[in-house]
C-alpha cells in the first residue's frame, strides 16, 4: 500500500484521527487555487496555532473539508456585509466614484487633496472641499446622475451572493490578497500605489484625453511574446561568443546546427561551423516551435567575441554581455542554451556539477536537472522545454491497458508496450560496437561485449563512503540512498515498518493480509511466499548450503548457523 503524495501518516492536529494527512504549512493546491491551511486558520478564526516543533502539523482531510467550509461561509458573509453597505448610501446624490488610474498620471493634480483610508472604507468628499478645489468640475443638479451606483453593481453584487448561498461548502475560495502578490504581482503593485488616494472624475477625464492623443500620434506598446524573447536571448549568446552550436547528437557523430551535416570528428565540426555566418542563428531559431527552442553549445574556451575576454561559464557571459557591450536581453526569461565540454575521448563532463558520462544520452538526460524550466506535477521531474514535459507525461503518466498484440501482454503505457515490441520481438539492436559490425539491444550488453571482447576497461562506479564499486551510475545512487543515507519513504500503514522501496512494502504487506497459497507437495506445509516455500524445500532436499567455518558442521537455514556459532563458538560469533 504506497502512500500518497505530499501526505505522511501521524495524527491530526484538529481531531486527533490517525492516519495518512496533509501537513498543515504546506502549500497545496486545489482546483488551481493555493491552500495554506495554517494560514486559513488565522483569516477565518484569528486563531494562530502553536508551532512547537513536539506538535503534531498534520491535518486529515474531514477537517480540510470543514476548514473550506468555514472559509466559504466567511467569504459569503463579507460579500452579503458589502452589499448591505452598499444600499444604505444609495439615493443621497454625493457618493464618490474610485476608478484605477496608474499613479503617475496623479502628479498632474498636486493640488488635490489626498485622504487616507481607514479598514477599508472610502470616504465622501464634503461640498466645501469641491467649492475650494478649482481643478474639480461644478456638478450641477443635472449631472447628479453620474453620482448614482449602477443598479447593474448591485444586481451582480446579489447575484454574487446567491451563487455562494447555493454552492456553500463545495465552491472554493477566490485568491486572496496575500495570494494576489504571488498570482498577479503587477496588479498588487498598482493597488498599493494607489492606496489612500481619492480619485476625481477630472482625474479620469485627463487621463482619456491623453490616450487619445496617444492613437492620433500613432505610438503603441509592443509586447515581445515567449518566442521571440527566448530567440533573441539566445542569438545574442551565440552570436557574441566563440561558442560552437549544434543538434542533438546521434549515432552517426555531432549534426551542424546550420545545416545539419553531420561530423563524427569534433575538430571537423568546429572548422565546419566558422564557414557559417552567425547573422543566420536569427532566421534558423525562428523555425524552432516555442516549446521545443533549445540550443546545445560547446563552451570549450568560452570567450567573448566583442571584446576577447575569457569567461569561465555561461552566466558569467550573459552577466558581462549585458553590463558592459549593453546587449538587450529578457533575463525573466528562462535559458534555452545548454552548454557543453565536448571532447576527443568519448567523455561528457558537465561543466555545471562536473560529472562525467560515457554517453551524450545520458548527460543530455542529466542537463534536465539543471535546467528545471518545466516540472512535472505527478513526480517532479524536471525538463528543459515545455514539449519534453508533454512527451514525459504522455509515456508516464498517462494510464491505460496496452496490449502487445504478438504475445497479449497488457503494459500501462504506449512508451513500455513500444520499448517491449522492439526489444523482444522485432529484436531491433540501436547500440553498435566501434570497433567490430557486433550490434546489440542494450547498451550494457554492448559495454560488457567490448570488456569481454576488445579489452577495454569496465565502467566502475565507486563509493566514496565505502570503496564499494558498481558498473552503473543507477547502483551506486541506490547504493548510497539505501545503505549510507538510509532513506526509508515507504512506511506500512499497520504498523511501524518503514522500508527503501515500493516492492519492499509490497513483500511485507503479506504478513498482514497475505494467503498461504504456496503449499509443499510432501509435507503439505502452506506459506504466502514463493520464496519461503523454496528456503523450506531446502529441508527435504537436505540442501545444507551454510557451513560452520571453525568445525565445519553444515545447515539449511542461516538463522540455524548463526544459532550454533553462539552456542559454541561464542568468540567467533561476535566478528
Amino acid at each position: 500500500m504506497e502512500i500518497k503524495n505530499n501526505m505522511f501518516y501521524g495524527q491530526c492536529r484538529c481531531c486527533l484521527a490517525k492516519g495518512n494527512h496533509r501537513d498543515i504549512m504546506a502549500e497545496y493546491y486545489s482546483n488551481g487555487i493555493r491552500e495554506v491551511y495554517f494560514d486559513i486558520f488565522v483569516e477565518c478564526f484569528n486563531l494562530f496555532l502553536s508551532t512547537d516543533t513536539t506538535l503534531s502539523t498534520q491535518i486529515c482531510s474531514s477537517c480540510v473539508q470543514r476548514l473550506r467550509d468555514a472559509s466559504s461561509f466567511r467569504m459569503m458573509v463579507a460579500a452579503t456585509e458589502r452589499q448591505l453597505l452598499s444600499q444604505l448610501n444609495v439615493g443621497d446624490g454625493k457618493n464618490t466614484v474610485f476608478v484605477n488610474v496608474p499613479v503617475e498620471d496623479l502628479a498632474i493634480h498636486n493640488d488635490v487633496p489626498i485622504k487616507m483610508e481607514e479598514d477599508d472604507v472610502k470616504e465622501e468628499v464634503s461640498d466645501t472641499e469641491l467649492d475650494q478645489d478649482e481643478t474639480i468640475m461644478d456638478f450641477g443638479a443635472d449631472d447628479s446622475s453620474n453620482f448614482e451606483v449602477d443598479s447593474k453593481e448591485d444586481e451582480f453584487l446579489t447575484a454574487e451572493a446567491a451563487l455562494l448561498a447555493r454552492f456553500a461548502g463545495s465552491l472554493k475560495p477566490l485568491p486572496s490578497r496575500e495570494d494576489l502578490y504571488t498570482k498577479c504581482a503587477d496588479y498588487v503593485k498598482h493597488l498599493d500605489m494607489l492606496k489612500s488616494m481619492v480619485i476625481f472624475p477630472s482625474m479620469i477625464a485627463k487621463r482619456l484625453e491623453d490616450e487619445g492623443r496617444k492613437q492620433k500620434i500613432g505610438t503603441k506598446k509592443m509586447f515581445v511574446t515567449e518566442k521571440m524573447a527566448l530567440i533573441t536571448n539566445a542569438s545574442a549568446i551565440l552570436e557574441c561568443s566563440n561558442m560552437i552550436p549544434f543538434r542533438s547528437k546521434s549515432r552517426a557523430g555531432f549534426p551542424c546546427f546550420y545545416c545539419r551535416n553531420i561530423f563524427e570528428n569534433l575538430d571537423k565540426l568546429k572548422e565546419h561551423t566558422r564557414e557559417h555566418k552567425k547573422n543566420e542563428i536569427k532566421k534558423i531559431l525562428s523555425t524552432y516551435g516555442a516549446e521545443c527552442l533549445v540550443v546545445y553549445a560547446d563552451i570549450s574556451d568560452l570567450k567573448c567575441s566583442l571584446c576577447d575576454g575569457k569567461q569561465s561559464n555561461l552566466n558569467e557571459l550573459k552577466t558581462h554581455l549585458i553590463r558592459v557591450h549593453k546587449k538587450k536581453m529578457y533575463p525573466e526569461y528562462n535559458n534555452r542554451v545548454i552548454p557543453f565540454k565536448l571532447s576527443q575521448d568519448n567523455v561528457y563532463e558537465c561543466q555545471i556539477c562536473g560529472f562525467n558520462f560515457e554517453t551524450f544520452g545520458s548527460i543530455e538526460r542529466h542537463m534536465n536537472v539543471h535546467f528545471r524550466n518545466y516540472v512535472c506535477q505527478d513526480c517532479g521531474t524536471g525538463f528543459v522545454t515545455k514539449y519534453r514535459l508533454k512527451v514525459h507525461c504522455k509515456s508516464m503518466h498517462v494510464g491505460g491497458n496496452f496490449p502487445c498484440e504478438i504475445c497479449k501482454k497488457v503494459f500501462t503505457t504506449h512508451q513500455k508496450q513500444k520499448n517491449h515490441v522492439d526489444a523482444v520481438h522485432k529484436m531491433v539492436k540501436r547500440f553498435k560496437c566501434t570497433r567490430c559490425p557486433e550490434r546489440f539491444s542494450e547498451y550494457f550488453k554492448r559495454q560488457k561485449h567490448m570488456v569481454e571482447v576488445h579489452g577495454v576497461a569496465p565502467l566502475q562506479y565507486k563509493c566514496n563512503v565505502c570503496d564499494k564499486s558498481f558498473d552503473r551510475r543507477y547502483t551506486l545512487s541506490r547504493h548510497m540512498k539505501r545503505d549510507h543515507l538510509e532513506e526509508r519513504d515507504f512506511q506500512c500503514q499497520l504498523c511501524a515498518y518503514k522500508c527503501f522501496t515500493n516492492n519492499e512494502l509490497r513483500v511485507h504487506m503479506v504478513k498482514h493480509n497475505g494467503e498461504r497459497i504456496f503449499e509443499c507437495s510432501v509435507c503439505k506445509k502452506s506459506y504466502a511466499r514463493k520464496k519461503t516455500l523454496k528456503e523450506h524445500m531446502r529441508i527435504h532436499n537436505n540442501d545444507r548450503r551454510f557451513a560452520c567455518g571453525v568445525c565445519g558442521q553444515a545447515f539449511v537455514q542461516k538463522c540455524s548457523l548463526k544459532g550454533h556459532l553462539k552456542t559454541h563458538h561464542h568468540e567467533y560469533s561476535l566478528q
